[in-house]
């Protein structure tokens, strides 16, 4: 337990930063989840549409400290050359 007035200060930053974090990373993992189903199930305009969506999301969650921004990368189910890490 935080005893000194700035200790307690930064316990309730880290609560609100933790939670913020929580949420980004939930979105972007959710936005790699609806590619990853849209290729699985054949669909490739809603894949596409997924990955124009889930673009920005993980740019946006590197871009917030949330990930690493060269983790940013490898976080796509889709390589630049057009092969996909889920494929069956």
């Amino acid at each position: 337990m935080a005893t000194h007035k700035s200790a307690e200060k930064r316990d309730r930053q880290s609560k609100v930063q933790r939670l913020r974090n929580r949420m980004n990373k939930s979105a972007m993992k959710n936005a790699i989840r609806r590619i990853e189903e849209a290729l699985v199930a054949g669909s490739e305009e809603d894949a596409k549409s997924a990955l124009l969506h889930a673009i920005p999301v993980i740019s946006k969650t590197a871009a917030k400290g949330t990930i690493h921004k060269k983790q940013r990368l490898a976080k796509f189910p889709v390589s630049p050359n057009g092969s996909t890490k889920c494929s069956p």
